[in-house]
């Protein structure tokens, strides 16, 4: 499981900004009321689940997992992996050789925080609505407008509630990667507490500190 393409579309779910570059009006203004919304919840938790499909190298992986965000802060568990920021620090912890890698935030690439993504991809999007399934979901085509590691996304907007319920990403080596949200609960009481690594819970842990 490619943790980081799976953090960044995770993010991209609820930190989901408006796309002024587009040429589809109603496309745009669906982003906007989207990302107001967003905004407006002091955390967002979401249990979704995920797969990976490359039909050229014969992989096809289903995961669930969870994320919750207040602000720049979150965690996220999944596969096996708990990501954990706290605006300054990012630990990265594996379950299964019982290791947490600390990294300083500004010094790791894959650190995206709802604000970074925001500044990232805002602006960086052609965005189309390509179809309804339904009468409260929009489906909408968005296409980077510089050179990404992924070559479209898909988003399924719910437009009655204003929250991504499904976001597929297809990347330049031929992956796709879909996520589909589960239950999204917001403004869910958090501590800091919930945005830092606790080593006494893990007995034996082994610390890898890069910063």
């Amino acid at each position: 499981m490619n943790m980081k393409i799976t953090l960044a579309g995770l993010l991209f779910f609820i930190a989901i900004t408006g796309f002024s570059q587009g040429k589809d009006p109603k496309a745009t203004a669906l982003l906007d009321e989207v990302s107001a919304k967003a905004k407006s919840h002091k955390s967002l938790k979401v249990d979704f689940a995920y797969t990976m499909v490359n039909a050229k190298a014969k992989i096809n992986e289903e995961k669930t997992g969870t994320l919750l965000v207040a602000g720049d802060k979150y965690k996220m568990t999944a596969a096996g992996q708990t990501v954990i920021c706290d605006g300054k620090t990012i630990w990265t912890y594996i379950s299964a050789s019982n290791e947490v890698q600390v990294n300083a935030l500004e010094n790791k690439d894959e650190a995206l925080t709802p604000s970074k993504l925001l500044t990232s991809y805002n602006a960086n999007f052609k965005s189309k609505i390509i179809k309804s399934t339904d009468n409260t979901v929009e489906s909408i085509e968005l296409t980077p407008m510089t050179s990404k590691n992924f070559t479209k996304a898909i988003l399924g907007v719910d437009k009655i509630k204003k929250q991504v319920k499904s976001f597929i990403l297809y990347d330049k080596s031929g992956n796709t990667f879909t996520y589909k949200i589960k239950t999204y609960l917001t403004d869910t009481p958090v501590t800091d507490a919930d945005f830092t690594f606790d080593a006494k819970k893990f007995p034996g842990v082994e610390v890898i500190d890069m910063r």
